[in-house]
């Protein structure tokens, strides 16, 4: 007897589903095992992750309070007691922590006029690549002005070039050594020019932008410091 059409789509799909179900059987029993451990090690990598994590939190708040301790002692003037702690923070493996430890460390050293450590510390932080950008460019900053009067402009200019430039928020200090080393080299024009950027740049802190005004104008640049530039394009509205 013939199957009906109905009959004969109800069969096919019959068929095709005991041929899934056998496909599916030769994969499990191909590959259950694989993927059963697969899910297991997965599994344990997952939790392994976590474990690390609440292991590297639990870290970061103890060495959170531990600074704090540091700074605790250093603002009652104990540098001796504060120093063996700097330096185990100066050792973490958190960039962040690393950082403050180590710019600390430098600056005890400029407090005690040893401009050649503080700069050695100053240039670990500028050469580690684990740490962020800014903290970097800052580090190379104080480096570099730990050592001016030993290095020749050359170097100061090579150095922080790409750092006194007008959109690096680090500018003005930058820009403000850069300049200085345009005058120990002679080119006036540069370090005039210079000066007149940072007296216009309102990012500049009001201190530096002061003596760029003065220091434009000695040079012959007519520099307008930012706030007058503000107050008269106020005025004019």
């Amino acid at each position: 007897m013939a199957l009906t059409p109905q009959n004969n789509e109800a069969f096919l799909r019959e068929v095709d589903e005991e041929l899934r179900k056998e496909q599916a059987a030769a994969l499990a029993k191909r590959w259950g095992l694989a993927i059963a451990i697969l899910l297991v090690v997965g599994l344990a990598v997952f939790a392994g992750y976590l474990f690390w994590r609440h292991q590297q939190n639990e870290a970061a708040g103890r060495e959170g309070e531990q600074l704090q301790l540091v700074w605790d002692e250093l603002a009652a003037n104990n540098a001796a007691k504060a120093s063996p702690e700097l330096a185990k923070l100066a050792g973490s493996g958190a960039p962040g922590y690393r950082a403050v430890a180590l710019f600390t460390e430098a600056d005890l050293l400029l407090q005690k006029e040893d401009l050649k450590g503080a700069a050695a510390k100053f240039g670990a932080i500028a050469a580690d690549t684990s740490l962020a950008e800014p903290f970097r460019q800052l580090a190379l900053i104080r480096q570099t002005s730990a050592e001016y009067d030993s290095i020749k402009p050359e170097q100061v200019v090579e150095r922080l070039r790409a750092i006194a430039v007008p959109e690096n928020p680090y500018f003005g200090s930058a820009g403000e050594l850069v300049a200085m080393a345009y005058l120990k080299q002679n080119r006036r024009d540069l370090a005039g020019r210079l000066f007149g950027q940072i007296a216009q740049a309102e990012q500049v802190p009001a201190s530096i932008r002061q003596r760029a005004v003065q220091m434009a104008g000695v040079l012959g640049v007519d520099a307008v410091p930012a706030e007058a530039g503000t107050k008269e394009d106020v005025t004019k509205q």
